[in-house]
């Protein structure tokens, strides 16, 4: 694939936008190969969570491809949002759990991209929105859908209508990310000696590469905490997660229970419990 990496790290895969002259925007090409890419980890039985990111420092994904979109009649629009949206909808289902490392600029179509995963940790250089109305149109991938599900109507609107980015910090003040990384005061001062730390652009190239090493490290560290439970339980989880989202309290509560229950049949479930036994009998 030209614009899409997969690089594994045992269990745990990477998924990489390598498209950074553009930002890494998902032209059709783009959403074509993340397609084929999601089908091949969810066959991999051998990995257990998925990370997704952008190539460089600057950018997550800067969303659609607007020197695509300038040219592009009202049809030829459906069918790109059907196809961005059916990509999106397979990787929201994929019963592994997915990581966002966001890493710069999460904008229009990759904010979309991020709300469709389960976990969302974020650079502190990261600026995320959707301003698809300072362009003329409203969010088409899933935006208007699934950022008031996770931020609320009021947060919402706020963000679409203003067409604003936030930063890294107010994004995870209102829900929208889970944890922020950044750099200590010792990180930032112990540069290669070669950088000349009077030049401000070399210096902040410098320090973005450190940072988005720490942002794939702790997001990596995350998924290993994920690794350890049982993959059968953490992938029923999602599950019913996901579909409790959109069901009331009545019929969530009884999927959890279906859910609950069948991993009682499932030969991990046994395993663990018998383990846990035997720990606690011997302290």
């Amino acid at each position: 694939m030209k614009y899409v990496q997969i690089d594994l790290s045992n269990d745990i895969a990477i998924l990489k936008i390598n498209r950074p002259e553009a930002l890494n925007a998902m032209n059709l090409d783009v959403i074509a190969e993340l397609t084929r890419a999601i089908d091949i980890i969810s066959a991999d039985d051998g990995i257990k969570v998925l990370i997704i990111t952008g190539a460089g420092e600057r950018s997550f994904c800067a969303g659609a491809d607007i020197s695509y979109m300038v040219n592009i009649d009202a049809v030829t629009a459906e069918k790109y949002a059907s196809s961005a949206q059916t990509m999106l909808n397979k990787l929201e289902k994929l019963e592994k759990p997915v990581i966002a490392a966001i890493n710069g600029f999460a904008l229009g179509g990759g904010c979309e991209l991020s709300l469709v995963c389960d976990i969302r940790l974020a650079s502190e250089n990261a600026k995320i929105g959707q301003p698809e109305v300072t362009i003329g149109i409203p969010p088409g991938w899933g935006g208007t859908q699934r950022l008031l599900r996770i931020v609320g109507p009021a947060k919402a609107k706020e963000m679409i209508f203003t067409g604003k980015m936030i930063s890294s910090k107010e994004a995870v003040d209102i829900g929208l990310v889970n944890q922020v990384i950044s750099l200590s005061d010792s990180e930032k001062s112990n540069l290669d000696p070669s950088v000349d730390q009077s030049n401000e652009k070399e210096k902040n190239i410098a320090l973005s590469k450190i940072l988005n090493k720490k942002l794939i490290e702790y997001s990596i560290s995350f998924a290993k905490e994920i690794t350890k439970n049982s993959f059968n339980a953490v992938r029923i989880s999602k599950m019913l997660i996901n579909k409790g989202m959109d069901a009331d309290i009545d019929t969530g509560l009884r999927l959890e229970i279906y859910g609950w229950a069948l991993c009682f049949a499932h030969e991990d479930r046994h395993k663990m419990m018998s383990s846990f036994l035997d720990r606690s009998n011997k302290k």
